[in-house]
């Protein structure tokens, strides 16, 4: 039996974000797409629609700042 781990309640919030979100982010951070982090396509987390070169924002709770949000770029 295979479980889907995104579902598990210690998983943070994988989304896709539209292009015209991406490029709000990279302009905020006057980055490239290609400087994210990466998150590899087969990763349990991400949503099952997620493609290479997709960017995921994962939003984590934080002790700090209640929520905490990070980008990833989805490679093979």
């Amino acid at each position: 039996m295979v479980n889907d781990v995104s579902n598990h309640e210690l998983v943070p919030e994988h989304n896709i974000l539209d292009e015209e979100d991406v490029e709000e982010v990279l302009d905020e951070y006057d980055i490239e797409r290609t400087s994210l982090p990466k998150i590899k396509r087969k990763d349990p987390a991400l949503p099952d629609d997620a493609e290479v070169g997709d960017v995921i924002e994962i939003v984590r709770d934080s002790r700090t700042t209640d929520k905490a949000t990070v980008y990833r770029l989805v490679i093979e």
